[in-house]
């Protein structure tokens, strides 16, 4: 088995994306990072998997973006 946990809390999540707890969860409660919810007090638990497949689409989206939204830089006055 890997060193890799199957299952990260949010906490663990905002660590590898480097951004918040709050930020985490958000994507959670809007469908945009699937998650389980465990225990009597729920707590969220996000699989590894799902992770590297976020990313994945992430960059993906991303690249589509950049694509349709080409960065030029402004023409600097003479």
């Amino acid at each position: 088995m890997s060193g890799t946990p199957r299952f990260l809390t949010l906490a663990d999540v905002a660590e590898v994306l480097n951004t918040s707890s709050a930020q985490v969860y958000a994507l959670v409660r809007r469908g945009d990072l699937p998650a389980i919810k465990i225990g009597g007090r729920g707590q969220w638990r996000v699989e590894s998997a799902q992770l590297e497949q976020f990313i994945e689409r992430m960059y993906t989206e991303t690249r589509t973006f950049v694509d349709e939204h080409p960065y030029v830089e402004a023409e600097r006055p003479e």
